[in-house]
């Protein structure tokens, strides 16, 4: 089968719009542990570590999804605290950091950091492709082996449903695409995890 490309459909449009241009600055510490993550260099994410939030008794940090199309995400943990942004894409992964409450710390695929009210989040599993070079098209392959046939190559950012996940794996669909990628090359699972 020959190999196509599928683009993201602007994602950075619709991931989220800056509710205050001034707070649109990241901090150096949360863009290098995203950029130590993306890069392999966090440790491996295992349920053991025994981090569970003191409200849900869930792993933290954990991935989850956005189950709304308009998620303020806040500065603090109510409804009192600034909008720092707005996220405008049901299904976009984001991470659980901490919890307070009814409310979730979250951080997106670029390390933006906001509170959000527990029920706009969905444990439906779904990741984003970040490949090592910037420019670099991701393989989608048939089968979890790297010597199957490649149905497809990924463009940075494109989103889609993460089915499973063996460490090594992960079989991940979306728009026109379904098949397997090599589970490091996926924000939204972490290294090592096994997704069922």
């Amino acid at each position: 089968m020959l190999a196509h490309t599928v683009r993201q459909a602007d994602f950075h449009s619709f991931s989220y719009q800056m509710a205050v241009t001034t707070q649109s600055f990241r901090t150096a510490l949360s863009g290098l542990a995203l950029a130590a993550s993306i890069a392999g260099l966090a440790p491996a994410w295992s349920a053991s570590d025994g981090a569970t939030g003191a409200v849900s008794g869930l792993p933290i940090p954990r991935f989850v999804s956005l189950k709304s199309d308009r998620v303020n995400a806040r500065s603090g943990p109510n409804k009192d605290q600034d909008v720092r942004w707005v996220y405008t894409h049901a299904g976009m992964p984001v991470e659980v950091t901490a919890e307070f409450e009814n409310w979730r710390r979250i951080r997106d695929w670029e390390g933006a950091e906001g509170w959000v009210y527990h029920s706009l989040l969905s444990g439906k599993r779904t990741a984003t492709v970040v490949p090592k070079v910037k420019d670099e098209l991701v393989p989608l392959y048939e089968s979890a082996d790297i010597e199957s046939a490649v149905s497809a190559r990924l463009q940075s950012g494109v989103l889609g449903a993460v089915k499973s996940c063996n460490g090594t794996w992960c079989q991940f669909s979306g728009k026109g695409f379904d098949g397997f990628v090599r589970q490091e090359r996926l924000w939204g699972a972490y290294p090592n995890e096994k997704v069922e």
